[in-house]
């Protein structure tokens, strides 16, 4: 045996050697986007007043699961399950949905309580159950996968965190003899009808509960396993109580008694969540939660989260901007959601219990009617690999259940909202040349979503009859919709003009000429209901006249030629087709003078029952709802760039702001933020389909978006401040654009888009 001597100088200087090598490996490791804390530019009570229908609870991205507060669940307001405006915590139930026009979900509603808890009165009009708290905003936090608030009537803590499929409660109970908590399965948002509430107790720390619901998802089937860190003896509550005209609801309650607590003792409690069945619930609580602490998971949950928020990376002076940025962001990846298990099990569209394909997991919440205008083109930037896996999830609900969804919620067909929006996203990915899917198939699918065609849909009859409305039987036979045959017949033609189009895109992909030529024939269907003489698109009646009595302020919410919208903003949904849209208008200065006309009417709505959708008026433009979005490019097509600018600016300082009542309208899964992501980094896409960005006006000094390849784009603002919103001048790499466009294949193997400003509108690109 050798022994080595060394000096205690020479042991020094190794050891500080040792110290250094080791913190050098350490900083190397780590990449400036892994040190970089993203969510703390997130404000997630943005949207939760107002109409924006979000919520602040705990999720990850694109997670599950969504454990947050229920503080209403009756009216338009409470689709999310909560607004800012409340002063009572019903309890936190484990889905949600973020800012949609609809109420579903809210299932599962669990509530720490103390003392003797009552179940009545509960009523279909009371907004909160008896057992519910105050509450203040004083004492609630929230951070990207992370909620607290102090149950003032109880005097419990309640802190909740998230893994994608499942959550972690943390309840701090004061000192109490009659420590509890109440899980209710009849509770949810809307009041949904209950078909089956179900639970089993597994020893005394341990239960799973099960309910299926119908409303909005016909069938809604959810588990729950929760466990518990102390035990619990348990009662059962079983009854029918009848709300109005004989509505018969079922109501089940369980209450679990935890005995006696110190103050600051602790109950934390697990909750893993599946859509197929127990063992999924239990499994996916064991695979993600077990052996880790509260903290552990809250600490993974903001990790996630950065993921995300680091795909983007601004530079500004502006904290304002910042975070108004960073909160959309954040907002863009609630939905689609997680719709399978760790297991790989899920529930197909027909019913059935399914295994995905390796590396093709499943999705659910497709809100495309809002989403496929921004949401995914945002997407095939930042994160094409993800937009599709979505896409995929689509085709695969095609395969099992024979047609494309509409609005797809929890693994069922709802046929909401007009159009087939779902070829929008899927063409938009092949002419950017990343799609990762079957083309042929695609093709099949949408050619099935044109036709009205209910043979091979895996659905209710009903369902197949909305999901195949007689509308596109008039649309493909007489290239119109007659408004005396079918409700909201403009805008589903105009919708139905635009996917047809979409269609001959796919078409060409798989190599149909004849296909390419009859969907590219259709798309031009808009067309036909254009009126020359008051220049507003008008529902035709079948004998070929139009609409009287016409009236372009009036809406009558779903019940009208349009879809939450009025002629004015139904006008210029075009979005294929500008330059037709253009000759039918007059040509470009007539074009730039009606959309002057657009942003200067009165801002008003005349009708009894209008739409509560139109909302952020500019004149006519109403920009808290979808149909208006891309209609301030236009004024790029019609070579004025400078009011596209100027309207930019204004959208992006007034209708988006730091506060609960910050959105204009409903955050929609994600549109609304989107719209605000493209628009801040300085351009927007008119046209899913048409890979071209239309230029606006920048936010920031600098965005990076590292790409996919490993490369990056850069947008760089030169003279950039609050009062410059003008553009003097554009270049991608080095060469000056002549027109405020580019196209996405400018970007693909890395670009920078310099953008310089000015106070004062520049002379025509």
């Amino acid at each position: 045996m050798y022994k080595v001597m060394l000096s205690h100088k020479t042991l020094r200087i190794n050891v500080l050697l040792a110290l250094l090598l080791y913190f050098t490996q350490i900083a190397n490791c780590i990449s400036p986007d892994a040190v970089s804390d993203y969510t703390r530019y997130v404000n997630v009570f943005v949207g939760t007043g107002g109409h924006g229908h979000t919520f602040p609870g705990a999720t990850t991205p694109h997670g599950m699961i969504q454990p947050s507060p229920d503080t209403r669940n009756n009216g338009w307001d409470a689709c999310s399950g909560y607004h800012y405006t409340d002063s009572l915590i019903n309890g936190f139930s484990q889905t949600h949905l973020s800012g949609t026009g609809c109420t579903s979900y809210g299932d599962i509603l669990i509530m720490p309580i103390t003392g003797k808890v009552n179940f009545d009165p509960q009523a279909e009009n009371l907004q909160n159950r008896p057992f519910a708290s105050l509450f203040s905003h004083d004492e609630e936090v929230a951070t990207p996968g992370f909620y607290a608030v102090n149950l003032k009537s109880y005097n419990i803590k309640a802190q909740v965190t998230a893994s994608p499929r499942a959550a972690f409660y943390k309840f701090t109970y004061p000192e109490t003899s009659e420590a509890g908590m109440v899980i209710d399965l009849d509770f949810s948002i809307g009041n949904q009808y209950n078909i089956e509430m179900d639970y089993e107790f597994h020893g005394d720390t341990a239960l799973t509960v099960h309910k299926t619901t119908y409303g909005w998802a016909y069938r809604n089937r959810t588990w729950v396993y929760f466990h518990f860190s102390k035990p619990f003896k348990a009662e059962s509550f079983r009854d029918t109580i009848i709300y109005g005209e004989k509505r018969i609801f079922p109501r089940c309650k369980l209450t679990l008694d935890f005995g006696s607590m110190k103050a600051g003792d602790v109950i934390d409690v697990k909750g893993g969540i599946s859509h197929v069945d127990s063992e999924g619930a239990k499994n996916n609580l064991y695979v993600e939660l077990s052996g880790k602490s509260f903290d552990q998971i809250k600490e993974d949950a903001k990790k996630l989260w950065n993921d995300y928020l680091s795909k983007i990376q601004v530079s500004t002076s502006n904290l304002e901007d910042k975070q108004k940025f960073y909160t959309s962001l954040y907002h863009t990846a609630i939905s689609p959601n997680l719709f399978i298990d760790s297991d790989m099990r899920y529930r197909s569209i027909s019913g059935g219990i399914c295994r995905a394909k390796t590396g093709k997991p499943e999705y659910t919440v497709y809100s495309l009617w809002d989403t496929h205008r921004a949401l995914h083109p945002l997407l095939t930037i930042i994160d094409p690999e993800l937009n599709n896996r979505f896409l995929n999830s689509l085709l695969t609900k095609y395969e099992e259940g024979g047609v494309l969804p509409m609005w797809e919620l929890c693994g069922n067909y709802t046929g909401l909202m007009p159009g087939y929006h779902a070829v929008s996203p899927i063409a938009d990915a092949v002419t950017k040349g990343i799609a990762d899917f079957d083309i042929q198939m695609a093709y099949r699918a949408a050619c099935k979503s044109s036709a009205c065609d209910t043979s091979g849909i895996k659905a209710p009859d009903f369902l197949r009859r909305v999901l195949m409305l007689k509308s596109k039987d008039y649309k493909n036979k007489l290239g119109f919709i007659p408004w005396d045959s079918e409700n909201e017949s403009v805008a589903k033609g105009l919708e139905y003009a635009y996917d047809d189009w979409c269609v001959s895109l796919l078409a060409k992909a798989a190599g149909d000429k004849a296909g390419e030529e009859k969907y590219k024939s259709m798309g031009q269907y808009y067309r036909n209901y254009s009126d020359p003489e008051t220049r507003f698109m008008r529902g035709k009646g079948e004998d070929g006249k139009w609409h009287e009595p016409f009236n372009p302020y009036s809406s009558m919410h779903r019940n009208d030629d349009y879809c939450e919208g009025t002629a004015w903003q139904w006008s210029w949904f075009v979005p294929h087709d500008v330059e037709g849209l253009m000759e039918l208008l007059g040509g470009k200065e007539a074009f730039a003078e009606r959309l002057d006309s657009l942003f200067t009417a009165p801002e008003i709505i005349e009708g009894e029952d209008s739409s509560p959708d139109i909302a952020g008026f500019i004149g006519q433009y109403a920009h808290g709802n979808e149909p208006s979005h891309h209609i301030i490019h236009l004024y790029n097509y019609a070579d004025q760039p400078w009011k596209t600018q100027e309207l930019v600016d204004k959208v992006l300082k007034e209708q988006y702001r730091l506060e609960p009542d910050g959105l204009s309208g409903n955050e929609d899964c994600g549109q609304m933020s989107a719209w605000y992501v493209l628009n801040a980094m300085g351009f927007y896409q008119v046209c899913a389909g048409k890979p071209v960005y239309s230029i606006g006006r920048p936010v920031f000094d600098e965005v990076i978006i590292p790409l996919a390849n490993g490369k990056s784009f850069r947008i760089k603002t030169v003279n950039n401040g609050p009062e410059n919103k003008f553009v003097k001048d554009i270049k991608i790499n080095g060469k000056r654009l002549k027109k405020p466009f580019f196209n996405h294949s400018d970007i693909l193997d890395g670009a920078t888009l310099e953008i310089t400003m000015s106070k004062t509108p520049a002379a025509k690109h």
